[in-house]
């Protein structure tokens, strides 16, 4: 049996965050010792890392909770499993888009100063004044 620093350490995540797990439902409520100190098992660490790996990942609480139950049904078809997986693939890919654009302005608006004065800076026009802007909203 763990301490909550020790499963903390283990697992890489900190003790706030373990307790919001908890309170969330993610986590079960672990055993105590004689002490009324919290102990964590082997089972409570491996959820705690599996949670940590999807977060990793950008996954948000729902879907983290919707695979731990999955997890936990282990003969049940894995396809909500892949739904999940190809949803945060599309975000992160869309994610990727917008950054990208927002690179291209950033570079494009960051090397149109000369120098001088802030009176004559491109950068504070083209925040200024949207219509200097390649892509108005890139997002």
């Amino acid at each position: 049996m763990l301490s909550t620093g020790e499963v903390s350490r283990r697992a890489g995540i900190k003790v706030p965050t373990i307790r919001y797990y908890e309170q969330m439902g993610l986590v079960a409520d672990p055993g105590r010792s004689e002490g009324n100190q919290r102990r964590y098992g082997k089972a409570e660490l491996d959820r705690l890392m599996f949670i940590r790996h999807a977060r990793e990942l950008g996954l948000g609480i729902d879907a983290i909770r919707e695979l731990l139950d999955l997890s936990d049904h282990p003969a049940q078809p894995c396809a909500d499993a892949d739904r999940i997986a190809a949803e945060q693939l599309a975000a992160v890919r869309a994610k990727i888009a917008r950054l990208r654009k927002l690179e291209a302005e950033l570079e494009r608006i960051a090397t149109q100063c000369r120098g001088g004065t802030v009176d004559a800076c491109y950068v504070i026009h083209a925040l200024a004044h949207h219509e200097l802007c390649a892509d108005e909203h890139p997002r």
